[in-house]
């Protein structure tokens, strides 16, 4: 493609995530590889919804500027990490999707076995742990992760995904934010059913015969024993990620499995311990209301 053609795409890509509020103001920033050590990248202090061509900066792999009247975008060292440590990466988005960074805030992962579509394309989507944008602690972040993800949350910031082009990373970055969405109802309806560990570990050999070309393959640890119904995470005890960590029942003998410990713990009232002292209560949208309502009659 040529560079005037990807000036456009860039244009229509950023269009598209402030159409659909995946960034709000001058949020967000988008990079393509023009050439073997050139990149197009979006500039600083632009709204993604209202960028023309011209904006676009031509800068090398070592983030000098080559080309354009306005600087890079501050979030630069972050896509030249991404470029760096996957030579197959031609394209990265940065958005700020609202329910996805809702999971991010939260602590959340998006790693749970639910959708197969998620777990034949992206895997997982991991958690990078907080940095501080714009400085170099954010490409530190994302380096534990970037080998093995296309895909992954950043905390209290956003999202990040890669691809082989412009279009396919914006795909996948619509697609955190579909399973985020589907997530987050599932479990104010009460629940998710998770995907088995044996028909996660047969979606994967489909991967193949999709076409689909993962950075890394879905890790679940075997040796680990674990009881039916029971949520299991594989430990990466790696700097780095070497796969993408799915958690997924095992031994259960069905293919849908609710999550039971979740409903365990809704049922008894209790919570899931998070940093420090604090505890995450859970509650479904009737406990919710019935809790609204004896507050406000306590008050009267």
């Amino acid at each position: 493609m040529t560079v005037e053609s990807l000036r456009a795409d860039i244009v229509e890509v950023g269009r598209r995530m402030y159409a659909r509020g995946y960034t709000a103001s001058n949020d967000g920033n988008i990079s393509v590889r023009v050439g073997d050590n050139r990149l197009l990248m979006t500039p600083k202090s632009v709204c993604k919804g209202f960028m023309t061509p011209d904006m676009m900066c031509v800068t090398d792999l070592a983030g000098k500027k080559i080309q354009g009247d306005r600087d890079p975008s501050s979030e630069m060292l972050m896509h030249l990490e991404v470029y760096r440590q996957r030579p197959d990466v031609n394209a990265v988005v940065h958005a700020h999707p609202p329910t996805a960074t809702g999971f991010a805030v939260a602590g959340i992962p998006l790693d749970r076995a639910v959708l197969a579509e998620v777990l034949t394309t992206l895997g997982s989507i991991p958690l990078a742990e907080y940095a501080t944008p714009s400085t170099a602690e954010l490409p530190d972040a994302v380096r534990k992760y970037i080998k093995a993800h296309d895909g992954m949350l950043l905390a209290n910031h956003g999202a990040l995904t890669v691809g082989g082009d412009l279009f396919s990373a914006y795909y996948k970055m619509e697609t955190i934010e579909h399973f985020a969405k589907i997530s987050l109802v599932a479990r104010m309806l009460g629940g998710e059913n998770l995907i088995s560990r044996e028909e996660v570990m047969r979606l994967q050999e489909l991967r193949g015969t999709y076409g689909i070309k993962a950075p890394a393959p879905i890790c679940l640890d075997s040796d680990v024993p674990v009881a039916p119904g029971q949520s299991a995470q594989v430990v990466v005890t790696a700097d780095d990620a070497t796969c993408q960590t799915v958690q997924a029942p095992a031994g259960t003998g069905s293919r849908l499995v609710p999550d039971l410990i979740d409903a365990h713990r809704r049922a008894s009232g209790e919570g899931r311990q998070v940093a420090g002292d604090e505890t995450e209560i859970r509650l479904t949208s009737r406990e919710l209301s019935a809790l609204i309502e004896d507050a406000i009659k306590n008050l009267r």
